[in-house]
């Protein structure tokens, strides 16, 4: 009879990790005013119809979703006023820099989003721009225009937040 000194399985275990492990997200652009201009409602994932040097041009980090927003025109959803630069090493095959791209997501979400969107002071924002497995994605924002003073309570907010770490910060040092 013969006994083995080696562990049941190593194999499986680093197999399973490897795969639970979540794709990585690189960010191409984000609009950081989104947030300070609208209440976020719901967040949507959608992907982007986009011309090849517009994918050379977003993996530089070369886009801006400030003053962009979505619309939904004829069944499908379009995204607005989003500047891509033109790619530095193309020629006469670059792209529009404002053209309005299409975004890709399911019929019933699209039809959702139009509901909702008909109500007074809803909007569809972009958030961000980013990739997932190679695959060029944006965060859609169902989103409600804010008020002055939402701005200044939240301003407001974030100042006495900060105010409370630095406190703890310096209480533990």
């Amino acid at each position: 009879m013969m006994i083995y000194d080696r562990p049941a399985f190593p194999v499986i275990e680093l197999m399973t990790k490897k795969d639970q492990s979540k794709p990585e997200h690189k960010n191409a652009a984000q609009n950081r005013k989104a947030r300070h201009e609208y209440h976020i409602l719901e967040t949507f994932q959608a992907g982007i119809a986009l011309q090849g040097t517009e994918v050379k041009s977003l993996r530089q980090g070369k886009a801006n979703l400030q003053d962009s927003y979505a619309s939904i025109e004829k069944g499908e959803i379009y995204l607005l006023d989003c500047h891509i630069s033109p790619y530095e090493q193309g020629n006469i095959y670059n792209h529009d820099p404002r053209r309005p791209r299409k975004l890709l997501m399911h019929k019933m979400e699209i039809i959702r989003l139009f509901s909702k969107v008909q109500q007074k002071g809803y909007t569809l924002v972009p958030l961000k721009i980013y990739f997932v497995r190679g695959k060029a994605k944006v965060d859609i924002a169902l989103a409600q225009g804010k008020k002055l003073y939402d701005k200044r309570e939240d301003i407001k907010r974030r100042d006495i937040d900060r105010e409370m770490e630095r406190a703890k910060s310096e209480k533990y040092r």
